[in-house]
Parts: C-alpha cells; structure tokens; sequence
C-alpha cells in the first residue's frame, strides 16, 4: 500500500515545519509509522526539496527485518555510514530530531548530550535510556500541535511515533510555554529533571510496542542488550557531522581537492533569510579576483567553528565587540580562544570578503552572527 501525495498535502496542514519536511523526504512505512532511510536523512539536510515526489513504500516485516539484519555495530561507525546503507535502513521522525541536534552541536557538547542519556551515571547508556528521548522529543510536540481535527492529529501522531498517544503529558511545563526551546534544550532540561521515573516507566511501556530502527540495533546490537560507551558515541557524532559537510563539499568539488571561493559562499548562505545573496557574491568577486580555493580542512574547520558560535558570541561580549566592527585579526584570535579552532588565514579573508560589503575590512558583528545563526540551524531557527 501506498500513500497518495493528496493524502499527504492534507495532514501537512495539521504538521509543524519539522514535521513537514520529515513527511516531504521519507519514503518508507511499517505499520502506520513513516521512517527515513539514510539516504533520505542526508537529502533532508543537504537539499531544500527531495530529488523527486515521494511516495510511501510499504515494509513487510521480513524487509525490515533483513533492513535491520544488515546493520552493522557501532564499534564498524565511519564517516560514510549512512552512504553505504544508501537504501538499507530506517529512522523515525524523534531519530530525526536527534541527528539534527548532532550536527549543530559542538564537540564538547557531545560529552553533555552522552550524560543526559546515561540516567545511573554508569558511564554506559542502554537502549531504555535512550528511548526516553522518544517521550521528550512526543511530548515537546504535543505542546506544538496545531488545533483542529482531532483525528487528523491523531493519524498524523501515529505516523510520526508510530503509536496513538493520549495528551496527559508526563513533563512540568511549569512557565515552559513561555520560552520557546529548541529541541537541544528540551532534552537538556527534561533528562535533568529528578531521574523522570514517568519518563523511565512510558520507556519500557512503548519499547515493547515499537519496531526496532537502523540506529537502535546500530547503537544496541540486534537482541537490543549491548551498551553504548562514550567512546562509540563520540565517534557516531563526530561521523555524521563528517559525513555531512563531505557530502556538501563533494557536491560542489567535483573530484577535486578543493572548491572555489564562491562555491564556498554558496553554501555558506544557503538556509539563511538572506534575500539578496548576489551583492555578497558580486562583492566577494570582486575583492578575490584569483582564485585559490577552500579545502575540505578549510571548510570543516569553519563549520566546527559555527557549531560553536554562541560560545564564540559570549567571548565577542567580553572583547566589547558586539557593538561594532572587528578586523580579521580580531575575529581570529576570538574564534581561537572561544572554540579551539584555528582558521586559515585564507579561510578568514575569504569570510570577512563575503560579508564585509562596504569594504572597510571590517566585519558587522551582528550581521555576521544573525546569518549564521540561520545557517547554522539550516532554516530551521
């Protein structure tokens, strides 16, 4: 059984924006529930539209569990994971969210994220521990959900949990409506509350009802009794946040060892709220009229720098730069001490050319980080 596109226009309109571009870019149904493959995932945060329209395939159990058969150990985690799986894997909308979260988190932050999992501080996390970021993530959107059909809501619920849920929600949300919270936050705070005993309990209730994914037996091996070390974590992190700026450079590389200053650029203001990004480009041109190129070292290394940008912003503060411009020198001994990472000189001649439109060699503090901040998130702030 398939669904039909107008199937899917119609309960887009009871979906939040992640939860609509989860629908547009799966492909894959079992039991009521949609799911990504990594292909999918990586179309997802690498192109604005899927290639082609999609239409849901139905999974048999025995595909899945072949799927699921074929998944290797976290221990066998590279920086082409989810390439080599292609088709041959499933992820749910809160896995998602997760993978999301990964690739806009710095490294230090994974040691935080790995704590908030590991509930008995035993340095290891189980596979029920990590199904609490299915209640998190279902009740954070629960708050989200658009008013209207009740059973459009629901269908839409259990294609995304894969479950029906009732709307007694097991979380304080004590001023929590107040403060919107991205979904790094909502973990953060909901895994902190005192050992979240509903959380823990909803865990077990729905681990026996829900199917196993690629990154559950990935993460827990196939019976789902193995533990997830630190160690392994890191790696899967720091892996997938590899993969994809690979992906994004190979994009525009074509087989070569470097991509253009412009192409940079591209990529740079993709996903922001920039209307006009051909002045940026023009006055980019202009200013580096040979061309040299962007490695991929090049390019990692600025992106490891914007997934920790707000420590970058506090230090700003305390240079009392945030009200005015500030030369390369400036920016690089900043990005320097707040993150760790060190930028090419011709990587930070390159930026301060691409947003320095008047010319002065100085860059708009607060230009520069509204625009990454959009970027950074990848259109969804």
């Amino acid at each position: 059984v398939t669904e039909s596109r107008s199937d899917l226009e119609d309960l887009h309109l009871y979906a939040t924006p992640r939860e609509q571009r989860f629908r547009r870019f799966a492909s894959l149904e079992f039991e009521g529930q949609l799911y990504m493959t990594p292909h999918d995932f990586i179309q997802a945060v690498t192109s604005d539209e899927p290639k082609c329209a999609k239409k849901w395939r139905s999974l048999s159990k025995q595909e899945l569990n072949q799927i699921l058969m074929e998944t290797p150990p976290v221990w066998k985690g590279s920086s082409k994971l989810f390439r080599n799986l292609n088709e041959k894997g499933v992820i749910s909308y809160t896995e998602y969210l997760f993978l999301l979260c990964i690739l806009t988190k710095p490294h230090a932050g994974f040691r935080i994220a790995f704590n908030m999992f590991d509930t008995d501080g035993n340095e290891m996390v189980d596979k029920k521990e990590f199904l609490v970021l299915q209640e998190i993530f279902r009740k954070k959107n629960e708050k989200r959900e658009k008013r209207g059909d009740e059973a459009k809501r629901a269908m839409l619920r259990l294609q995304l949990y894969g479950y029906h849920t009732s709307t007694n929600s097991v979380l304080k949300t004590e001023g929590e409506d107040l403060v919107p919270r991205s979904y790094w936050d909502t973990l953060r705070r909901s895994t902190s509350q005192a050992l979240f005993s509903d959380l823990a309990e909803r865990a077990d209730d729905i681990s026996s009802s829900l199917s196993d994914t690629t990154l559950l037996v990935h993460f827990f091996g196939k019976k789902g009794k193995a533990e997830l070390n630190f160690e392994d974590f890191y790696r899967f992190m720091d892996n997938l946040q590899t993969e994809v700026l690979e992906i994004e450079f190979l994009s525009y590389s074509n087989g070569m060892n470097t991509i253009s200053e412009e192409d940079f650029a591209h990529i740079l203001l993709r996903y922001t709220n920039v209307e006009n990004t051909s002045s940026y480009l023009e006055n980019m041109r202009c200013s580096i009229p040979e061309e040299k190129g962007i490695t991929f070292e090049e390019f990692r290394s600025f992106f490891q720098f914007l997934n920790n940008l707000e420590d970058f912003t506090i230090a700003m503060q305390m240079y009392n730069f945030a009200s005015r411009s500030i030369g390369q020198d400036e920016f690089k001994r900043a990005v320097y001490v707040a993150t760790g990472v060190k930028l090419s000189p011709h990587l930070v001649n390159t930026v301060f050319k691409i947003f320095d439109v008047d010319r002065d060699d100085q860059l708009s503090y607060k230009e520069f980080i509204g625009i990454m901040k959009d970027r950074l998130n990848r259109g969804f702030r």
